[in-house]
């Protein structure tokens, strides 16, 4: 039955993975293809916006379901398929003349993707055990770092012989996928899982849980934990692109070898995670990535190679990916889980919040002193969150008595 769950999550995980990998790795080469300014490629990262502002609808999610269908596929399913609608919309424009039009789907996409992904969220921690959160989550982050491989890496490496339809069109098919697997998978019908609390009394949760000791410093430590990274990652790609690599060339090295090691690092994160002490592997997970940040500062002071930049590329996404799934597994065994969607969704929207402000504000930085000072300041700032890591380990008692479906 773990098998199972495990699989269901991935796939719902992989098709919201797809509008994001095609807008942080595809949409910046496409861009700067175009001759378009650094500054604008940085706040094209705001087509993400409603992943920073799902939380102001996770407690809707979380309150309004149809009984007969299921407390998360109440949201699922109608959101799996307005997502599967927009993707196969924007096959049929053009890149050249609907460049307003494209960049609305990619915003619309995320939409529907990041509302799917309260409720699965909310799934998720309905049906994971104590045990079962490093697993559960090296589910999820896998199952969003292969979305993001394939349309961030592969389509955009195939992207001459499928051509942009063709490349839109695949993207629908992963998004299929899921969408049968939810419609057959039962929820389990319980009033634990299906009666939802009173509105008025999850707020009131939600407002209660946020002022035990220590809320402070862990809501700090998860939005700047990768605040640097972000500054880096977003001006990486128009950065091998003035050094005169090929968009095809990027689409193999970073979005389809480095989402590999990405993957392979948050299989390693998800074992970790379920083996060691997870505040320990947090600390060794995080120096471990600011070490290969340095690396891409390092390679930005000369002409970098092929050579440079796959070795630095497969590491950085290995150890990120690393990072990434001890820190959700970190944050699930922290949620209070008469709440569990709202309260991993307000989690998992700080992060994106934290973050999101760093490849805003990378194109400016660029532009203005270049890439060697930018890549230095992003490594640097990734050391910083490291003072906030939080002091005790994650209360698991709050994680007994879960039912196991």
């Amino acid at each position: 039955m773990l098998n199972k769950r495990i699989g269901l999550l991935f796939l719902l995980y992989l098709s919201q993975g797809l509008p994001f990998g095609f807008q942080i790795t595809a949409l910046p080469v496409y861009l700067r293809s175009q001759n378009t300014s650094l500054t604008l490629i940085g706040f094209s990262s705001a087509l993400a916006l409603p992943w920073m502002l799902k939380a102001l609808w996770s407690p809707l999610v979380d309150r309004f379901s149809i009984r007969k269908i299921g407390r998360r596929k109440t949201w699922i399913i109608p959101l799996q398929i307005l997502l599967l609608g927009t993707i196969l919309f924007t096959a049929t424009l053009s890149p050249e003349k609907n460049l307003t039009a494209i960049l609305a789907a990619v915003f619309f996409m995320n939409l529907f993707a990041a509302t799917q992904d309260i409720a699965v969220d909310g799934l998720a921690v309905d049906i994971l055990g104590t045990n079962e959160l490093g697993p559960g989550n090296a589910a999820q982050v896998c199952g969003y770092k292969t979305g993001m491989l394939i349309s961030g890496g592969l389509l955009v490496w195939l992207g001459g012989s499928l051509g942009w339809t063709g490349m839109f069109l695949v993207m629908g098919i992963f998004v299929t996928l899921p969408l049968f697997a939810i419609m057959f998978y039962r929820e389990q019908d319980k009033e634990r899982f299906t009666k939802p609390m009173d509105m008025g009394k999850t707020m009131d949760l939600v407002v209660k849980t946020f002022k035990l000791p220590g809320a402070g410093r862990l809501i700090l430590f998860i939005a700047s934990y990768k605040f640097g990274e972000m500054m880096v990652d977003v001006m990486f790609k128009p950065f091998l692109i003035d050094n005169g690599f090929t968009p095809s060339q990027i689409g193999l090295w970073l979005g389809t070898w480095g989402m590999i090691a990405s993957l392979s690092g948050s299989l390693f994160g998800g074992f970790l995670a379920g083996s060691y002490s997870i505040r320990r592997m947090l600390l060794i997970s995080a120096v471990a990535r600011t070490l290969s940040m340095a690396l891409e500062w390092a390679i930005s002071l000369g002409v970098p190679t092929e050579f440079q930049v796959i070795s630095v590329t497969v590491l950085e996404h290995f150890t990120g990916g690393m990072l990434t799934t001890v820190m959700f597994a970190f944050m699930m065994s922290r949620v209070n889980r008469k709440i569990g969607a709202t309260h991993y969704t307000i989690l998992a929207t700080v992060e994106v919040l934290g973050k999101s402000p760093g490849g805003w504000i990378s194109g400016p930085i660029a532009e203005s002193f270049g890439y060697p000072l930018l890549f230095a300041a992003g490594t640097l700032l990734s050391l910083l969150p490291l003072l906030l890591l939080p002091t005790s380990e994650p209360n698991r008692n709050c994680l007994k008595g879960v039912k196991r479906i």
